[in-house]
This record gives structure tokens, sequence and C-alpha cells, in this order.
């Protein structure tokens, strides 16, 4: 059996805008998913957790702006460390100027307001090296029996 796909998601600024990747959360795990929810970390502890707990992605949620130093800083960290198999995607109220600076930057994708956990499921499931829907849906089958 194939080992689940693990995400970390972080909301590293003090916004209390954290109900929708709470919800992301819930629905990641619900489609087999490992979670992993962080809050208020900076971009340094976000690196670490992200080692720590061995991920396959990064979604950093960002509500009142301040994204852009807490992603320039991650991408430095996941450079640094060699993380360059670890998908990061960001989401919440991000500018169009600023999604366009930090997809040249290598955020691999970001998810406004308007975008469904279903969108999220699916990019995960596409771009994750080495996944597809089986590493997943594997360990599904099994929580079902």
């Amino acid at each position: 059996m194939e080992r689940r796909i693990r995400v970390l998601l972080a909301k590293p600024t003090q916004d209390c805008h954290d109900r929708g990747v709470r919800y992301l959360m819930r629905m990641l795990r619900d489609n087999g998913f490992e979670v992993i929810f962080t809050n208020f970390l900076v971009a340094e502890e976000i690196l670490s957790s992200a080692l720590q707990e061995d991920v396959d992605v990064i979604g950093i949620s960002s509500s009142s702006g301040g994204h852009m130093p807490v992603f320039e800083d991650l991408l430095a960290g996941m450079r640094k460390q060699g993380l360059d198999d670890v998908l990061l995607v960001g989401g919440g109220i991000i500018p169009p100027r600023d999604i366009r600076a930090l997809k040249e930057w290598g955020v691999a994708e970001v998810f406004r307001p308007g975008s469904s956990a279903e969108d999220l499921i699916e990019f995960i499931l596409k771009n994750v090296r080495g996944a597809g829907v089986d590493a997943v849906t594997a360990d599904k089958s099994e929580m079902s029996s």
C-alpha cells in the first residue's frame, strides 16, 4: 500500500480568518489525505513543520495581506533544504498581481475565493510526484473496511 499524501496547511498571519482553511482541512481528510494544520507560524516554523512531518504539499492561507514575505522566505528555505519535490500552493485573498509574482517565484497554484475543495484535491492529485488516485483511495478503502 502506498503512503497517503501528506499535506501541511498553515495560516501564517494572525488575521483570524481561518474558517476556509479549516474547511479544506476537513475536506482533504475526508478524501483520504493526511493533514497537518498549523496556525500563526512564521515561514521558518512552517518549513520546520514540513520537514518534521515529511509532507508532500504545503498550503499557505492568507486573508489579510503579509503573504509575499512569507512565501518569499518559505521558498528560499525550501530551496536551501532541497525540498524541490514538495508542492507549494496558496489560497485566500491574494491580489492577481501577487499571484503572478508568486507563480514566477515557484508557487504551483493559488486558489482564490470561489475555488472549491475539489479544485485543490484535483490539483494535488495531478501534481504530487509519484502520487495518484491510488495513493488516496487505497487508504480510504481500508478506512471503510
